[in-house]
């Protein structure tokens, strides 16, 4: 059986040593749309390195994302065709502000598996520590086509329900046409996000844009409208990827104000002249990013 759950569940943990300067910092900001405009005294903050803050989804990323998904898919236990696997959500919990340089302790695991008939879940959890204690926790959920129906836990069903009434904010966020090859930059190669040729063996007309790259636009978009631009407030952001992003599309945020926590919702809008659309384009405010859920002090 390609998953044993009992065998990759008792592993080892693996753990490195990740280091991260200030120029890692801006280039995944400007991954992300930061800088524009230029000139923003608020957009500055992530650009500028006097001014420096550190958007916490930067933890993604950071060491490049060591040891990362594909490190906890060759954990022992797991042997699975990589053609299968889908990124199906991330849930990150920051347990103080990341600094815009450092050195740190990455331990990665397989801290559950689930088998949902036909497929596995695997939910690969990355804690990260400094020499002044832990600093975040990373949960990656992994979707794993055709590999389910050994009769294992199927793991929490339950969702959130949907936010009710209408948005308390909607923010649009343009994605330039070069936004998969700026943000690849900071660490995740897959061709599928630049090389046309293996997006369309992988059934796409074009590149799609990295989820984590939308995943942290929006992040983003709720820091700089509700929370005062203050990255310091965030203590944890999850979300389920429900849809792809095409480069020269726009993102439609909608945010839901709670006391503690944003919920929000976020749609791909199409960006491209009516001549230059196909079938990928034939969609209009298409779910991207579900139940997802901003928790804030």
């Amino acid at each position: 059986m390609p998953i044993d759950a009992a065998k990759a569940l008792a592993a080892e943990p693996r753990s490195g040593e990740i280091r991260w300067e200030r120029r890692d910092v801006q280039l995944y900001h400007l991954g992300i749309g930061a800088g524009r405009p230029a000139t923003d005294p608020d957009e500055l903050r992530y650009t500028l390195e006097t001014r420096l803050h550190v958007l916490p989804s930067f933890a993604t990323v950071a060491g490049a994302g060591s040891p990362g998904v594909i490190s906890g898919l060759s954990m022992p236990g797991i042997d699975v065709d990589l053609a299968k696997v889908l990124h199906g959500g991330q849930r990150l919990e920051i347990h103080r502000p990341i600094p815009v340089a450092g050195t740190a302790t990455a331990t990665g695991r397989i801290a559950a598996v689930y088998d949902k008939g036909k497929a596995a879940v695997l939910v690969m959890r990355t804690d990260v520590a400094d020499a002044d204690g832990p600093l975040w926790t990373n949960d990656a959920q992994i979707f794993v086509r055709g590999e389910g129906g050994w009769g294992g836990d199927r793991g929490p069903s339950a969702r959130p329900e949907p936010p009710a009434g209408e948005p308390d904010r909607t923010v649009e966020r343009a994605v330039r046409e070069d936004q998969a090859l700026l943000y690849r930059l900071s660490g995740d190669y897959n061709p599928l996000h630049a090389d046309p040729e293996f997006a369309k063996l992988a059934g796409f007309d074009r590149p799609i844009l990295h989820g984590l790259c939308t995943y942290g636009m929006t992040l983003k978009a709720v820091v700089d409208t509700l929370l005062d631009g203050d990255v310091s407030r965030v203590r944890s952001y999850e979300t389920r990827f429900a849809g792809v992003v095409y480069p020269g599309e726009t993102l439609r945020i909608r945010m839901w104000q709670g006391d503690s926590q944003v919920r929000v919702a976020v749609s791909a809008v199409m960006g491209v002249p009516p001549r230059e659309r196909s079938r990928a384009w034939g969609r209009d405010d298409a779910p991207v990013l579900a139940d997802t859920i901003v928790e804030h002090s």
